[in-house]
């Protein structure tokens, strides 16, 4: 039986049951508890908590599953994967134990015809209903029924004694002993049916729970009768194209082959993550990715491959996964795209990393010891993505040994960004809306895409986080107003939540913000006037002109995602998006910059659409309905059986919750204001619309018609006159450039200068008229004259420059120290004459003036004041 038969007869089997096929979650759930979904129970969480639907008390599914715990044994031993497919049915205080027994029974036996005895039982220590259920029913003989303790057999592992304090229950497990692996766990059923309240105090639940996991690939390695996980139809592809590309033969027994499928197992977990947007970071998730990517690059380094590889295998990992998972195939590329530029830059900090490593081999050597700095491991682990076993590995060598223990105080400071809680208390922790749920369970009716106003009551008040009764005016933080029905949009699918008030007898409270949670609209705000009680009749009005700005801003997204598949390919899938009034951000998969011309293109293929003022309609449907006429999705997003398709004319098909326009036309302008890259493989553009694109164009026009006035041309001849002064300066620049190089541009050289000196008393003047000569020229030859004679030097130069007058003057500094002379007052004193002013240090001083013609009886004023100084 394939891995993908194995699958559907699972479902179909447990659909028989009365179970409701469930899709998978999103492999990042909306769960703050976990970083990737780590099994199949956890999209039931409120089903299990008793906050769900009670009509929907069966399930089953097929669930996308990441667990890190154990990253250091894929590829070593048979049966440890990254990411995984966890078979599941559970049972929401509807059958039980026996049930669950038999089934499973059933399943193994008479559906996949496994050898009765091939399996052998586990049950809790004192679990004797399970106990009985097997031996007296199932027939299962004692001997092959083993009773194991709370380690092994009751989850959370070791709740009992050790916790947390929550839900919990004994478990029993299936194992499997065949020809290909000897034994393999290949079902566990959890019967949480206790409440534990301190050690060793566990409560009957009032309803007790199902919730059972059996994984696809190990399942699949016992029915084809091959050892491990990656012999099975659905890895042998994968394994054959790493080795393939890496021109390897694959060995299973070899150190190449613990490394093969390695890379083969990661490269699966990229292909999924990244198509849901999940990138390499530095944090969290992205973590998570960056070091799984980074270890299947550096095993491939260590068989001596030094180029890109993984992003090859990306194809192969999607045509194998397609039956179940067809939508793979639209993100090869962009999955690509992402690895590739991950896989190039990390190559990059490998070779910086290996050579770190070897001078800190060097220096610890040197210093006389044994023992490799396990803060400086933790770097190379962290900065450079070399695993510790590596570093552990290459110090042996050397005959050093790592400190361990500062590795992993290192490692434990960082941890909390690559760890999600996962124990049982805070999987199924409780707030104030859960309570509230029991009463509501269906939550908020939303009526905002036909009106922007309802009459509705109050349900639930929050206040520092807890229910209340009632607030009023005067309260010091913002509470949160939960209503029966509304009109009021809470923030999701990128779309900001709505403003407005919700008035009522008595009392005014100003909506500031709107979230979704736990199906509930929540009004974040502040009572104005008076106060609301639950159960108060309210008024519920939004802003109505805020939410058409934002419906224009919302519909033209969906506008620009037509585009850019115009211009650009089905690659440029939406990556994430912001859409408030008249502005929106849109994130889309691209490999490189759009570039001005298709960034043209694009704008003008949306405002084209909104020319035409074609319908918007939306209707409700089936996901598997939708998804066959082309409606688009955003990949990672977690959408209900039932969804919303948004229809735009005849060009656009989205699945979409947001509010949107009757009419496309009605975006009025669109205009790009921005297109930036936002990551590896992901692009930015940012814009605007109706009012908001006015405003910006008419602010362009007004930035345009001043500066044309100061250029004194017409707007149309902004761009000819400015690139004609930048050749201007280009060239002035160039001439300044030479000048410099040559020295100062004068008519007279310094001897010359010199030569021309007036002596009065023991000191010489220089006082000299030069041909267009700038300021700073006339500095620089000062300096050149006064280095040449040392002491006894006072100096005034004048220059004419575009019918502008320019004098600097310049003194020795035993001329300064002697106070005799002062280079900024001689200037004060000669400037006037031509008709201006200046000053500076006693050392060195500029002016300038507006009266060409007055240059030589300034000079002679210039050589009169030294004069009357030193003789007066």
């Amino acid at each position: 039986m394939t891995t993908d038969e194995l699958r559907e007869a699972y479902l179909d089997f447990f659909v028989s049951k009365g179970c409701v096929r469930r899709p998978s979650d999103v492999l990042v759930p909306n769960d703050p508890t976990v970083l990737f979904t780590p099994a199949g129970m956890n999209q039931f969480k409120r089903e299990f908590m008793g906050l769900g639907d009670p009509n929907f008390t069966r399930a089953t599914t097929c669930q996308k599953c990441i667990r890190t715990g154990d990253i250091e044994n894929v590829g070593k031993t048979s049966f440890h994967e990254t990411f995984f497919e966890m078979l599941g049915n559970f049972s929401f205080g509807d059958y039980f134990k026996r049930e669950a027994i038999h089934w499973a029974w059933e399943f193994l036996t008479k559906v996949l015809k496994m050898d009765r005895e091939r399996l052998t039982i586990t049950v809790y220590l004192d679990d004797d209903e399970a106990f009985n259920i097997w031996h007296d029913e199932i027939k299962v003989p004692a001997s092959r029924i083993t009773r194991m303790g709370e380690d092994d057999n009751f989850w959370p592992a070791g709740a009992p004694t050790h916790g947390p304090d929550g839900v919990c229950g004994p478990c029993s497990e299936i194992f499997y002993h065949g020809n290909g692996p000897k034994e393999v766990e290949i079902w566990n059923l959890v019967f949480t049916q206790f409440n534990r309240v301190g050690p060793g105090q566990l409560e009957p639940l009032p309803s007790k729970n199902i919730d059972t996991g059996m994984g696809l690939e190990r399942a699949a390695a016992c029915l084809q009768g091959v050892p491990t996980v990656f012999a099975t139809d659905i890895f042998k592809p994968i394994v054959a194209a790493v080795s393939d590309q890496l021109s390897v033969k694959y060995d299973a027994s070899s150190l190449d082959g613990i490394r093969i499928r390695r890379m083969a197992d990661h490269s699966r977990a990229l292909t999924f993550c990244i198509h849901e947007n999940v990138k390499p970071d530095k944090q969290k998730q992205g973590y998570v990715i960056r070091r799984l990517l980074r270890r299947a690059v550096l095993d491939a380094y260590q068989m001596g491959y030094r180029e890109p590889f993984l992003y090859q295998i990306i194809p192969t990992v999607a045509d194998v996964m397609k039956r179940p998972y067809p939508e793979l195939q639209e993100s090869v590329k962009r999955i690509q795209t992402v690895v590739r530029e991950e896989e190039e830059q990390f190559l990059n900090n490998l070779e910086n990393g290996l050579k770190r490593l070897n001078d800190t081999f060097s220096k610890t050597k040197a210093a006389g010891s044994d023992t490799f700095s396990g803060a400086e491991a933790f770097v190379l682990h962290s900065t450079y993505g070399i695993p510790i076993e590596v570093t552990e590995s290459l110090a042996n060598d050397q005959n050093l040994r790592v400190d361990m223990k500062a590795f992993e105080e290192a490692s434990d400071k960082h941890g909390a960004i690559s760890r999600g809680t996962t124990e049982a208390a805070a999987v199924f922790a409780t707030g104030p809306l859960d309570t509230l749920k029991k009463s509501y369970h269906r939550g908020s009716e939303f009526l905002g895409y036909e009106t922007t106003e309802s009459d509705s009551e109050v349900i639930g008040i929050i206040e520092q986080k807890n229910l209340a009764d009632s607030a009023q005016v005067g309260g010091t933080t913002p509470v949160a107003l939960i209503l029966d029905r509304t009109p009021f949009y809470g923030e999701s699918g990128g779309q900001v939540g709505d403003l407005g008030e919700i008035r009522g007898e008595g009392f005014v409270f100003q909506v500031i913000d709107t979230k979704k949670d736990n199906d509930f609209t929540i009004h974040i705000g502040n009572v104005v006037e008076g106060k609301v009680a639950v159960g108060n009749r309210a008024k519920a009005v939004v802003d109505p002109t805020r939410r058409q700005a934002i419906r224009r801003a919302h519909s033209a997204t969906h506008v620009l995602h037509h585009a850019l598949h115009t211009h650009l390919g089905k690659h440029a899938q939406q990556a994430g998006s912001k859409v408030e009034p008249d502005r929106l951000r849109f994130d889309f998969s691209n490999p490189e910059a759009v570039g001005r011309d298709r960034l043209r293109l694009v704008e003008e293929t949306v405002n084209q659409r909104v020319l035409l003022g074609e319908d918007v309609s939306w209707s409700t449907m089936p996901i598997e309905e939708a998804r066959s006429l082309g409606a688009m999705a955003l990949f990672g997003e977690k959408y209900p059986d039932i969804v919303r398709v948004v229809k735009m004319g005849e060009f656009s098909r989205e699945l979409c919750g947001g509010t949107h326009l009757d009419n496309v036309g009605q975006v009025g302008l669109f205009k790009i204001v921005s297109e930036e890259s936002v990551s590896a493989g992901v692009r930015r553009i940012t814009a605007l619309t109706g009012q908001a694109a006015i405003d910006y164009v008419r602010q362009e026009e007004e930035i345009l018609s001043e500066v044309a006035q100061s250029l004194k041309v017409s707007p149309a001849m902004v761009v000819d006159r400015v690139n004609t002064i930048l050749e201007e300066i280009k060239t002035l620049k160039k001439e300044a450039k030479q000048r410099k190089a040559e020295g100062p541009s004068t008519k007279a050289s310094p001897d010359e200068l010199l030569a021309s000196a007036t002596a009065v008393n023991d000191l010489k003047v220089i006082a000299h008229a030069l041909e267009n000569v700038s300021p700073d020229d006339l500095r620089q030859l000062i300096d050149v004259l006064r280095r040449k004679v040392g002491t006894g030097l006072a100096v005034l130069l004048a220059s004419v420059v575009d019918g502008k007058v320019n004098l600097a003057a310049g003194l020795t500094p035993d001329i300064v120290e002697s106070k005799v002379l002062n280079a900024g007052h001689w200037l004060k004193d000669v400037a006037p004459v031509v008709g201006g002013g200046g000053g500076g240090r006693p050392d060195l001083a500029q002016a300038g003036g507006k009266d060409p013609s007055k240059v030589a009886e300034a000079l002679e004023k210039a050589l009169a004041h030294v004069k009357a100084k030193l003789q007066g």
